[in-house]
C-alpha cells in the first residue's frame, strides 16, 4: 500500500522493514523507525483528533513530547491506553491506535456543534453559568460536566503490564542528548566520573538527527552522533538511557526518570516491565533539554496540516516524510527558512515564505530565490481555509505602523510556522531555580542555581551549533569537577552550518479580520484563543496565574511549553505592562504525562500495602487463629477452640495467662538501636524521662512527646551498655519515631556523637507472661541468672536461648511475671515453636492481640493511639511520674507550659464501671453528665477502651473525661440509642493495684 508523502530516499527509517498498523479501523503501512505521527503523515493523514472544548478538527503540530493535538488511544492486550502522544509512539507491527474526543467518528463529530455555539462559551463562562440556579448543580450541571470531562477513554480492565522501580546514584546526570547533552556527557565521562545520560527519544542525538546540512569536525552531524555514542558506550562508568524522560527534579538533586522499556515492541518479553521508574540521586546535573519552537498566533491557526517549522524539517530529514506537496512557510525568524530550503530540495513545492519582518537576512532571500521560492516580506497569515485539512491561506501585508492590508491568497496543503524559540526551563524551574528575562532574546533563561545543576545549550539560551557544543563541553567539565574534583583534556568539536538565527515574535499577530469572530489559538489542547486571554484581562485577571485559571491556558499536557510565552505577551499588551510584570506560571512535575503504573511500580494487588508477617504466622494459621491487621502487620487476634466465639476464646486466654502462662508474639513492636558516646544525652532530649543514671542491664518506660507537648509514642528502653540502648516503640509508631529521631539528630543536634538504626525486622520477640513464665523459659536460657533477686522486673541481659544469641527483657504488659525474648529473626520460628510446646506442658496458651488488650486494660496500661488522640498530655494520663523533674530540656517541655495545657478542666484518664456488670460499653461512645442531655450539649469525654474482664468478673472501661480525677465515685452517663447507661468513675486500674504479681 502506497505512502504518498514518503520521500524516495533519506531519513533514518529502515525502508526494508515495512510495518502494518491500524488507525481508526484503517490498515496503513509504515516503516521500522517511524513514530505513529510520522507514519500517519506519510500516508497523508493530518486529522488525528478533536479539540477538547470546541471539538475542532486537529492535526499533528509538533514532532516531540510537547504535542498538544495528536493524543491517541493505543490498544494493548485487549484494552486501551488513552492520551498517548502520537509523536512519541514508536511504530511496531500490528499497532492499533484510535482517535479521541469524537463521536460517532473522527470525520463526523456531533460535538463539533460546540464550535458553532462558541459565542456561548467564552473564557470563564463556567464560573458564571454554573452558579445559578443552585438546584441545577446536582441535576443538570454536574452530570453534563462529568460526561464531557476528560480526554480519551480510561482502561476498563486491570493493567496487565509489569512495572519496575530502581534506585541509582551517579556523579553526573545529563538530561537530553542533543549537541549540548552529548558534549556534556563526553566531557564528564572523560574525567572518569560516573555518568548517566538520558533522553526521552528512542535515539540519542536530539536536533542533530534532523540536521541535513551541518557538519561537526568535518563529519556529517549524524556521523558525529554515532561516533560519540559509541565512545560513551565503550566506557563502563557511563549509563545510556534512551526512551527515558526526566519528569521530576526534587530537592538535593533527586531526579525521577521514567524509562519506557517495552512499550515500543509488538511482542515484548513478559518478564520485562513496560516501564521502569528510576529514582536517581546525582551529585551534579546538566540540563540540556533544548528549546521548543513557538507556534504563531493567527486566525484559524489550528487546522490540520499546520505544524511548527522544525517539526516539518524533522519529519522530512529524520523520517523521510513530506508534510505536504504544496507548503507555505510563515515565520518571524531565520530557522524556518532552512525548513523551506530542505523541503524544496526534496521536491516539495514551497509556495511562499511569509516573513513578518520587513528586512529578513539578504543571504536567506538569495538562497530562496535561487530555489525559485516566493518571498513575502512584512507579511502575515490572516486566515486559513479548509476544514479537516488546510487548503489555503490568506496573506496580509503589515505596514510599518502595524496596519494590515490584503496580500492575496495562496493554495497549500500544509503550513509550517515559527514564532521563534523558547528555552525549555521546566526542569530548571522544578529545581527551584528562578528564571530571568533576556530582552534581546525575548525569552526566559535560567538564572541563579539553587541546586547542584547547570543548564547547557538551547535551554540555556545558547543557539548555534558551535556555540551549543562549547556550552555543553563546559557544563560537562564543570559538573565533573564539582562531583569528583577531576578534569580531563578534551578538544572541543567545532561545527559548520546550523548557525544561530535571528528574529522571533511573541503574542498574537496583526490581521485585518473581525477580531470578535475569528479564533487565533494560543493553547491548542484547551481551545484557548487570543481573545480569551484579552477577555480575562478585561474581567480583572491581571496576574498570569489568574489568567491561567480563568482561561485554562497552560493547563494542557505540555504544561504551557507551547502556549505560555504567547499568552504572556498578549496579556502584557492588554495590560500595557512589561511582560515581566505579568509573571510566569509554575512548571510542575511531571515534565510530561507519566503513567500511574510507573508511579505505582510493584505496589499493586497484594503488594499495594505489603503484608508483614510475624515469625509465628504459619504456626498460628495451622492452629486456626483469627487474624487482624495492625498497621501493615498481620497479627493473631485470638486462638479459638471448637465451638468458641471470640468472647469465649479471649476469656479463656485471659484466665489461663493469669493462672498459668501465656505466649504472645511481640515481634511487631518497633525497635531502634541508639549507639554512641552521646546516646544517653540523645534519649535525655527525645524522651520525657531521665536516662543518664539508668544502669546498664536495667530498663525504663519511655514517653515521647511532640513539640506541642502531646504524647505521640511510648515503649520500654533497655540500656545494653554505657553507650548502647535498645529502644522499643509501638507497632504503628515505629517508622514515625525513627523519622522523628533522625530529624532531630540531623537538624537540631548534629553535634551529638550518636547513631540510630532501625532494628524492627532484625529481632523476633516472644513474650512469655504469667506465674509460670520463669519455669517455661528456664530450660532454654544460658548465661543469665533468672532469679528474682539477680534479674528483677525491668531488667535486660544478653545470653543465649535455645543456643542462639538472645536479649532477654524482664518486662510485662499484662501485670504478671513476664519475659520478652529477642532473638535474630531467622531463629524466631524455631524459638516460637519450642516455647509453644513448652507452655503446653504447663497448661498454658498462646494468646492474640485481643487478649493482650484486655490484660493491659485490667492493669490500666495505655495504648498510644487508643487512649490518646494527639491532644493528650502526660498529666492527662496520670503520668507526671514519667517526666524528669530535673531535666533542663526535652522535646515538648516548652509545649507542656502552654496555658491551655495547664488549665483546669482538661480531660483525664479514668476508669469506668457500668451499673450493670454485664454491659460492655462501645469504644468511642460519648460521656455526659445527664442521662438525656439537650441537643448540642458538649460531651464530657469518651470511652477509649472497653472489655469484659475475666479477672474482674465484669465489664471494665478506660475513658478520657473532663476533670476526671476529681469525679472519682461519681456517676456519669453514656447515651446510647436504647437509653443512657449509667457508669461510675473509678481509678483506671482494675487488677492487682499494688503490682505484687510483677515481682515474684
Amino acid at each position: 500500500m502506497s505512502q504518498p508523502f514518503r520521500t524516495e530516499k533519506g531519513g533514518r527509517i529502515d525502508r526494508g522493514a515495512q510495518l502494518s498498523f491500524n488507525f481508526d479501523g484503517e490498515t496503513l503501512q509504515g516503516h521500522k523507525g517511524d513514530t505513529l505521527a510520522s507514519a500517519l503523515l506519510a500516508n497523508g493523514i493530518h486529522l488525528v483528533g478533536r479539540s477538547f472544548k470546541y471539538h475542532r478538527p486537529r492535526g499533528i503540530l509538533t514532532a516531540g513530547s510537547e504535542e498538544p493535538n495528536a493524543l491517541v488511544g493505543i490498544y494493548r492486550q485487549g484494552d486501551q491506553t488513552p492520551n498517548m502522544r502520537a509523536t512519541q509512539v514508536e511504530l511496531y507491527e500490528g499497532l492499533e491506535a484510535i482517535s479521541q474526543n469524537r463521536f460517532p467518528s473522527l470525520g463526523f463529530d456531533i460535538g463539533a456543534v460546540n464550535d458553532l455555539m462558541s459565542p456561548l462559551f467564552p473564557a470563564g463562562f463556567y464560573y458564571k453559568t454554573f452558579m445559578w440556579p443552585k438546584a441545577f448543580w446536582d441535576r443538570v450541571y454536574e452530570p453534563i460536566i462529568r460526561a464531557a470531562a476528560g480526554l480519551g477513554k480510561p482502561p476498563k480492565n486491570p493493567d496487565h503490564d509489569k512495572y519496575a522501580n530502581l534506585y541509582a546514584h551517579c556523579d553526573v546526570l545529563v538530561v537530553g542528548s542533543g549537541p549540548a547533552g552529548l558534549a556534556a556527557a563526553l566531557a564528564a565521562a572523560e574525567t572518569g566520573a560516573r555518568v548517566i545520560l538520558c533522553d526521552e527519544q528512542a535515539e540519542f542525538g536530539g536536533s542533530l538527527l534532523s540536521e541535513d546540512g551541518a557538519t561537526i569536525d568535518g563529519k556529517a552531524a549524524s556521523e558525529w552522533v554515532a561516533e560519540t555514542i559509541a565512545a560513551l558506550e565503550a566506557k563502563d562508568h557511563v549509563t545510556l538511557l534512551p526512551r527515558t524522560t526526566a519528569f521530576g527534579y526534587f530537592a538535593q538533586n533527586y531526579v525521577a526518570l521514567a524509562e519506557r522499556v517495552t512499550e515500543h515492541l509488538s511482542d515484548p518479553d513478559p518478564k520485562l516491565p513496560r516501564e521502569r521508574l528510576w529514582q536517581l540521586r546525582a551529585k551534579e546535573v546538566v540540563i540540556a533539554a533544548g528549546a521548543i519552537e513557538r507556534p504563531m498566533v493567527f486566525p484559524e491557526n489550528d487546522r490540520p496540516g499546520i505544524l511548527v517549522a522544525d517539526a516539518g524539517r524533522t519529519y522530512l530529514n529524520r523520517y523521510g516524510v513530506k508534510v505536504g506537496h504544496k507548503v507555505l512557510v510563515a515565520t518571524a525568524c531565520d530557522t524556518a527558512w532552512q525548513a523551506a530550503f530542505d523541503l524544496a530540495d526534496h521536491g516539495t513545492e514551497v509556495v511562499a515564505i511569509a516573513d513578518l519582518r520587513h528586512n529578513p537576512p539578504e543571504n536567506l532571500i538569495a538562497i530562496a530565490e535561487a530555489r525559485g521560492i516566493r518571498v513575502e516580506r512584512g507579511c502575515v497569515i490572516t486566515g486559513t481555509n479548509g476544514r479537516k485539512r488546510v487548503s489555503g491561506a490568506l496573506l496580509g501585508r503589515v505596514s510599518p505602523n502595524g496596519a494590515v492590508s490584503s496580500a492575496g491568497e495562496v493554495t497549500c496543503d500544509a503550513i509550517l510556522m515559527s514564532g521563534g524559540w523558547t528555552p525549555t526551563v521546566s526542569l530548571y524551574s522544578q529545581s527551584r531555580g528562578k528564571v530571568v528575562w533576556k530582552e534581546d532574546m525575548g525569552a526566559f533563561v535560567p538564572g541563579l542555581h539553587v541546586q547542584n545543576e547547570r543548564s547547557a545549550g538551547a535551554c540555556h539560551g545558547v543557539y548555534g551549533l558551535t556555540e551549543t557544543l562549547a556550552d555543553g563541553y563546559a557544563a560537562g567539565e564543570d559538573a565533573a569537577k564539582a562531583a569528583i574534583g577531576k578534569t580531563a583534556k578534551l578538544t572541543y568539536a567545532t561545527a559548520s552550518g546550523a548557525d544561530a538565527g535571528t528574529g522571533g515574535t511573541l503574542g498574537d499577530l496583526p490581521h485585518d479580520r473581525n477580531a470578535s469572530r475569528v479564533k487565533a489559538f494560543v493553547d491548542y489542547q484547551n481551545d484557548v484563543t487570543a481573545k480569551d486571554v484579552k477577555l480575562a484581562v478585561r474581567e480583572g485577571m491581571h496576574s498570569i496565574e489568574h489568567i491561567k485559571r480563568y482561561t485554562t491556558t497552560g493547563m494542557a499536557t505540555d504544561q504551557g511549553r507551547l502556549s505560555n510565552m504567547n499568552a504572556l505577551q498578549i496579556a502584557s499588551t492588554a495590560l500595557a505592562k512589561p511582560l515581566t510584570d505579568v509573571g510566569l506560571t509554575t512548571f510542575r512535575q511531571p515534565f510530561t504525562p507519566t503513567t500511574f503504573g510507573t508511579f505505582a511500580s510493584t505496589s499493586r494487588g497484594d503488594f499495594f500495602d505489603p503484608v508483614r508477617k510475624t515469625p509465628s504466622h504459619d504456626w498460628a494459621v495451622a492452629q486456626g487463629a483469627a487474624f487482624e491487621d495492625v498497621g501493615q502487620w498481620k497479627r493473631a487476634w485470638y486462638f479459638p477452640k471448637d465451638g468458641e466465639d471470640m468472647h469465649a476464646a479471649v476469656a479463656r486466654e485471659c484466665a489461663v495467662a493469669r493462672e498459668s502462662v501465656g505466649l504472645f508474639d511481640a515481634s511487631t513492636l518497633g525497635k531502634i538501636e541508639v549507639v554512641g558516646p552521646d546516646a544517653a544525652e540523645f534519649l535525655e532530649r527525645m524522651y520525657t524521662n531521665p536516662w543518664k543514671k539508668l544502669a546498664p542491664g536495667r530498663c525504663r518506660y519511655g514517653l515521647m512527646l511532640n513539640d506541642a507537648g502531646f504524647v505521640i509514642d511510648d515503649g520500654v528502653v533497655g540500656r545494653m551498655a554505657e553507650d548502647r540502648f535498645h529502644v522499643t516503640t509501638t507497632t504503628g509508631g515505629a517508622a514515625h519515631v525513627f523519622a522523628t529521631m533522625e530529624d532531630y539528630l540531623q537538624t537540631e543536634w548534629p553535634d551529638l556523637d550518636v547513631w540510630i538504626t532501625s532494628t524492627t525486622e532484625e529481632f523476633a520477640v516472644a513474650a512469655v507472661q504469667g506465674p509460670k513464665a520463669r519455669e517455661v523459659i528456664a530450660p532454654f536460657v544460658e548465661g543469665i541468672d533468672l532469679s528474682a533477686d539477680a534479674f528483677p522486673h525491668m531488667s535486660v541481659a544478653t545470653g543465649t536461648f535455645c543456643g542462639v544469641p538472645c536479649r532477654l527483657f524482664r518486662i510485662s504488659f499484662t501485670g504478671e511475671l513476664g519475659f520478652e525474648i529477642n532473638v535474630p529473626r531467622r531463629h524466631g520460628k524455631m524459638v516460637w515453636e519450642t516455647l509453644a510446646k513448652e507452655i503446653e506442658k504447663h497448661n498454658g496458651v498462646p494468646y492474640g492481640t485481643e487478649t493482650m488488650h484486655v490484660l493491659r486494660a485490667e492493669k490500666g496500661f495505655i495504648i498510644v493511639g487508643q487512649e490518646t488522640d494527639g491532644t493528650v498530655t502526660p498529666d492527662d494520663l496520670n503520668m507526671n511520674w514519667a517526666i524528669g523533674k530535673k531535666k533542663a530540656d526535652f522535646v515538648g517541655k516548652r509545649g507542656l507550659a502552654r496555658p491551655d495545657l495547664v488549665a483546669e478542666g482538661r480531660k483525664q484518664l479514668v476508669g469506668l464501671l457500668t451499673e450493670d456488670p454485664k454491659v460492655v460499653l462501645e469504644e468511642g461512645a460519648q460521656i455526659t453528665k445527664d442521662a438525656n442531655p439537650a441537643t448540642g450539649t458538649p460531651a464530657e469525654g469518651h470511652v477509649t477502651s472497653s472489655y469484659h474482664s475475666p479477672a474482674a468478673g465484669r465489664s471494665i472501661a478506660l475513658a478520657i473525661v473532663k476533670n476526671g480525677r476529681a469525679l472519682m465515685g461519681e456517676t456519669l452517663n453514656v447515651p446510647m440509642p436504647d437509653g443512657a447507661i449509667p457508669v461510675e468513675v473509678v481509678e483506671p486500674i482494675f487488677y492487682d493495684k499494688e503490682g505484687a504479681r510483677l515481682n515474684v
